[in-house]
């Protein structure tokens, strides 16, 4: 394994699992999280712990980003003591957040600028992916520069797969999650209108699992429905922001709005639980 020093930004859900497979792989991890108590237990694994992205780039070679949106993209690049502070000579930048094409075409062009590389490489999949190092991760930007990470990135999922020039991992990520919207809400209509019929919702769970229809996803998500747990693996608030930069995109189809316009109501009461807590608000 080739010895490189990686840096991480971004100590949530998802990112705290996957920063620890890469400590677990052997490489040497730098971390910066703005709240510092989440870094204590990479701090015990052997990760250091730096006060600021600037800190970050001069003592490594790579630096994955994982955070909530374009807001918090800007201000860990541009921002007082950010990224872009530093000189990017033989760095690659990896922005591993669902966000815009837009603000990855942006924070590209600025990186260039510094001499460094930036990919941006969402994934798919939830918090048991990130532990397990199974995720799917799809890439866009340059070829070598994707190249010569994707050994990290089999660290970190099962499938890496360079998908286009930059910006074109965040539309691929935005197709899927648009799909896990319109995946979500069927199943929970679907558990709804049985019911409804007096159905038992395990009974319905193991013929959709049966049949051409099962997954891990609905697997998952209708075994949270019947044990009525609704604690976020990933969050409703988040795929309203997915649909929303999807609809910036062009992704205006009829299903497209309709489950857009049901994630917004479920968000009103439900935006801190899971996506599958949708179920909740259609019950209502």
């Amino acid at each position: 394994m080739e010895q490189l020093n990686i840096g991480w930004v971004g100590l949530g859900n998802m990112g705290m699992p996957m920063s620890a497979q890469l400590i677990k792989a052997g490489y040497k991890l730098n971390v910066f999280n703005r709240s510092k108590d989440k870094a204590q237990s990479l701090l015990n694994s052997g990760a250091e712990v730096v006060s600021s992205p600037r800190d970050l780039v001069a003592i490594s070679d790579i630096i994955f980003v994982m955070v909530s949106d374009d807001a918090a993209i800007k201000q860990i690049f541009t921002g007082a003591d950010g990224l872009l502070e530093q000189d990017l000579s033989n760095k690659i930048i990896i922005n591993m957040s669902t966000v815009s094409p837009g603000i990855s075409i942006e924070m590209a062009s600025l990186c260039k600028t510094k001499g460094g590389a930036y990919l941006d490489a969402p994934v798919s999949g939830s918090v048991k992916q990130a532990e397990t190092g199974t995720l799917v991760i799809m890439v866009g930007g340059d070829e070598a520069a994707f190249n010569k990470v994707k050994p990290v990135f089999e660290k970190l999922g099962k499938l890496a797969m360079l998908v286009g020039e930059t910006g074109a991992g965040n539309n691929a990520k935005l197709a899927i999650n648009g799909l896990l919207a319109l995946h979500a809400q069927g199943l929970a209509e679907a558990i709804l209108f049985a019911q409804s019929k007096n159905i038992d919702t395990q009974s319905l769970l193991t013929l959709i699992e049966n049949s051409a229809l099962g997954n891990i996803f609905s697997k998952i998500k209708g075994e949270a429905i019947v044990n009525d747990n609704y604690n976020a693996a990933f969050a409703l608030k988040h795929i309203v922001k997915d649909l929303n930069l999807a609809k910036a995109e062009g992704l205006v189809s009829p299903l497209a709005k309709t489950t857009l316009a049901t994630y917004e109501d479920a968000a009103q009461e439900h935006e801190n639980e899971d996506i599958i807590a949708v179920f909740k608000a259609l019950k209502y």
